[in-house]
């Protein structure tokens, strides 16, 4: 099993990144996981505690079982991940995802290369730059059209959690990246030439990792 892992800022192109990916390799080899969805679950917090939590700092993600769930699917077991609801921050209580045991697992999400022993886990490691005014334009339009949020809400979350939390936490993990994709989806060259080193996984061919 070859393990993917693709970090980079809110907005940056990661999920069009593995989507695209994905498509070149054919959906039956790769797993896909969001790291999304592995928030801490906070339902037992009122919405206003919630919605009152930094999310973009590092140990609002629970690692531990992400962690656990990429042992089990290297195990050749398929594991079961958390849905997450960002309309309420909650884990939902009636979903959840199987993952299945595969060829590739490519994960994706803001700190996937910031936690040093999820990083053990990566074969290849990516990160995504992309310039911040675009970033933040994406962010906008996504927590507003896909996520319920007020413009005022946006503003006042990426002042205060979202650009602190990238400038200390996310930015310097690029220096772990063996592979970075300047301006995400639209790179349709480094896009191209992740999916030739996986090709080549796939196909059994060596290559210097």
């Amino acid at each position: 099993m070859l393990i993917i892992g693709i970090a980079g800022g809110t907005g940056s192109g990661k999920t069009t990144v593995a989507r695209s990916v994905i498509e070149r390799l054919g959906t039956d080899k790769v797993t896909f996981i969001s790291q999304d969805n592995y928030y801490k679950d906070h339902s037992h917090l009122t919405l206003e505690e919630r919605a009152a939590i930094n999310y973009d700092h590092p140990f609002a993600f629970d690692n531990e079982l992400l962690i656990e769930n990429l042992k089990t699917l290297k195990e050749g077991r398929p594991a079961l991940a958390p849905v997450y609801d960002f309309t309420v921050h909650a884990r939902s209580r009636e979903l959840s995802t199987e993952l299945a045991p595969n060829h590739i697992v490519i994960i994706e999400g803001l700190h996937v290369l910031s936690d040093e022993k999820l990083r053990e886990l990566l074969d290849i490691k990516v990160f995504v730059d992309t310039d911040p005014d675009v970033r933040i334009l994406r962010r906008v339009l996504r927590d507003i059209e896909d996520r319920g949020r007020t413009i005022q809400s946006v503003h006042h979350q990426y002042l205060t959690t979202v650009k602190p939390m990238h400038e200390a936490f996310i930015e310097p993990s690029k220096k772990y990246a063996d592979l970075i994709i300047p301006e995400g989806g639209q790179n349709e060259v480094g896009i191209q030439l992740l999916a030739v080193l996986t090709e080549k996984y796939l196909t059994g061919e060596k290559w210097d990792r």
